[in-house]
């Protein structure tokens, strides 16, 4: 079994994925967090508790937190990223770790994040190029965050503009493609069917009540998707224990 094969399998298990996310202090600034979520260790364990197939975070928290050393599960870094006090318009994520930096951080994947229509589409393709062609000789899984954003994207959440960006995932050699959930099991279909090959999971989305956000992951899973990168659903909840052991039921039938 080679690198890739292993890695893979750390983060995928039985060919389905559940990914704890804590991206969004970069993506957001610290309003999404109070004054124990913004403790990646609260986090982390988290993700140790409820068994979760990977934990993606910026390089620096990695880095600060030692987190391959002290916790167990897989790591995936991200690596680039943006501020939201950009405007939308012209949006842009800068590289900002390499995938060398990932195998040194004991990390078993690597995130990219692509705005599919934004007019800096073209720069992000060439870079994650690279990361791809370095990610292969190292044997380390990539994952596309395949958001179509910018000012030629009047509509970033219409099911045929997802599936579009899906399809971008699969072209660009991703192995799986994190993408905003389109609504309805249906039109989710569409998007799974456009990225045959590359494994589509769901974006968790903005705070929802636990029952809203179960319903929402059983219709993502119907619709024949590889699972969820979640995170303001589990670390700020307010037993994230319980939501993460309802998720996993639903992802791995456990």
């Amino acid at each position: 079994m080679g690198d890739f094969e292993k890695r893979f399998g750390k983060i995928c298990r039985d060919g389905k994925l559940m990914l704890c996310a804590m991206d969004q202090g970069m993506e957001h600034g610290p309003r999404d967090f109070n004054e124990t979520n913004i403790n990646p260790d609260y986090v982390f364990e988290i993700a140790d508790k409820g068994k979760f197939t990977g934990m993606v975070v910026q390089k620096g928290v990695a880095y600060k937190y030692d987190y391959a050393n002290r916790y167990k599960t897989p790591l995936v870094l991200k690596l680039n990223g943006r501020t939201e006090l950009l405007p939308r318009e012209d949006v842009y994520s800068a590289p900002l770790a390499t995938v060398k930096d990932a195998v040194k951080l004991g990390a078993d994947a690597v995130g990219y994040t692509i705005y599919v229509g934004s007019p800096r589409e073209a720069e992000m393709f060439r870079e994650f190029a690279e990361i791809h062609s370095e990610a292969m000789e190292y044997g380390m899984p990539t994952i596309i965050w395949a958001y179509p954003r910018g000012k030629y994207v009047p509509d970033e959440k219409k099911p045929e503009v997802i599936a579009y960006a899906a399809r971008v995932a699969l072209e660009l050699g991703a192995d799986v493609t994190k993408v905003n959930y389109t609504g309805s099991s249906e039109s989710f279909k569409t998007v799974v069917r456009a990225a045959q090959k590359t494994k589509v999971i769901s974006s968790g989305g903005s705070k929802l009540s636990d029952e809203q956000f179960i319903e929402k992951a059983k219709e993502v899973m119907n619709a024949g998707a590889a699972g969820f990168a979640v995170g303001r659903n589990v670390w700020q909840n307010e037993n994230p224990l319980k939501i993460s052991e309802q998720l996993r039921k639903v992802i791995f039938g456990e």
